[in-house]
């Protein structure tokens, strides 16, 4: 039987490039060789393909490939730029399609239709560097609205690259000014106290339409206030799967996390950052391509259920062959 050729796309020009690089390895190491023939496609940080170390055009480096797996972590490789290569290419790819995954990865544009959808998220204020008020004017803005302490975010990063966390009024003007300087756009969110879920989505998967893996309980390292980019790096997340939440917690995540995804029409697979707190779980953010390196939450999440990355993975392919 002849072997499915994957192209399995890595590396890119965001601020992931190293845990784009970690995933995809993953990739070509949990597809079996008897029936997947693997194409490592890599692109580097100037955003140049290449194809067994050489250079390459996307329609070279994707010629004879029967389907591709994303693991371009944020920046191109989820903002629909590389969806619309791979749809004029017609490749069949596992993951969003191009609107709903830049959708996805614009914190901004994402805020405003999920809470359009009833999905319940924190407080925020949103800020364009084009804008004509100063920063002292945005955080006086933000202040009338929720108190401190205050989560200021890029538009479009993930991974919790360029997070600044403001502990008082005084210091929220600074961190708008740096987010916005390096980013272009800033969302200012209230820090809500409690603890932080991870929620794989999986679609067409042990027979229902959109599987929620079972929560994932995310600790930070001692002394930590929020998730940095630097843990997922050095994988010092640990993880509890199963989770210590109650029944009724349980449900209530996976019934948020199925319906971002559903509300922002994300496809075959997604990931649901959440808080679980006194009052509920709040959505922080949804990502189109969950991280499979060592640290991230998927992989133990799907040993909890009796799965695998290999198996995630098949699926994957088979539902984009099917698309």
């Amino acid at each position: 039987m002849a072997r499915t050729i994957v192209g399995i796309l890595r590396g890119g020009t965001s601020s992931e490039y190293a845990l784009s690089l970690k995933t995809g390895a993953a990739m070509l190491a949990a597809l079996p060789e008897e029936r997947y023939e693997t194409r490592d496609i890599f692109i580097d940080k100037s955003g140049m393909w290449h194809l067994r170390g050489t250079p390459a055009t996307p329609a070279r480096a994707l010629a004879q490939v029967d389907v591709v797996l994303n693991a371009l972590h944020g920046g191109a490789g989820e903002d629909g730029t590389v969806q619309r290569i791979l749809d004029r290419a017609g490749v069949p790819y596992a993951g969003s399609r191009a609107f709903p995954a830049g959708l996805s990865l614009n914190k901004v544009n994402a805020r405003e239709l999920l809470e359009e959808r009833k999905i319940a998220m924190p407080r925020g204020v949103a800020f364009h560097l084009r804008e004509k008020m100063n920063t002292h004017d945005m955080a006086r803005e933000v202040f009338a609205q929720f108190a401190p302490p205050y989560v200021v975010k890029p538009g479009s990063e993930g991974a919790s690259y360029g997070i600044r966390i403001a502990a008082t009024i005084v210091e929220l003007p600074d961190a708008i000014g740096d987010v916005l300087d390096a980013y272009a756009a800033a969302l200012v969110e209230e820090y809500l106290a409690g603890e932080d879920v991870e929620v794989g989505i999986i679609e067409q998967f042990r027979g229902e339409d959109v599987y929620a893996l079972p929560p994932v309980h995310v600790h930070k390292p001692v002394g930590a206030r929020f998730i940095e980019s630097t843990h997922h790096e050095e994988g010092s997340l640990r993880h509890t799967v199963p989770s210590n939440f109650t029944r009724e917690e349980k449900q209530a995540i996976a019934d948020l996390a199925r319906a971002a995804h559903k509300a922002l029409g994300l496809a075959h697979f997604s990931q649901a950052s959440l808080r679980l707190t006194r009052r509920g779980p709040y959505l922080l953010e949804m990502d189109s391509i969950p991280g499979l390196y060592q640290g991230a939450a998927l992989p133990p999440a799907l040993e909890a259920v009796g799965s695998s990355t290999r198996e995630f993975l098949e699926h994957a392919i088979n539902l984009a062959r099917r698309a």
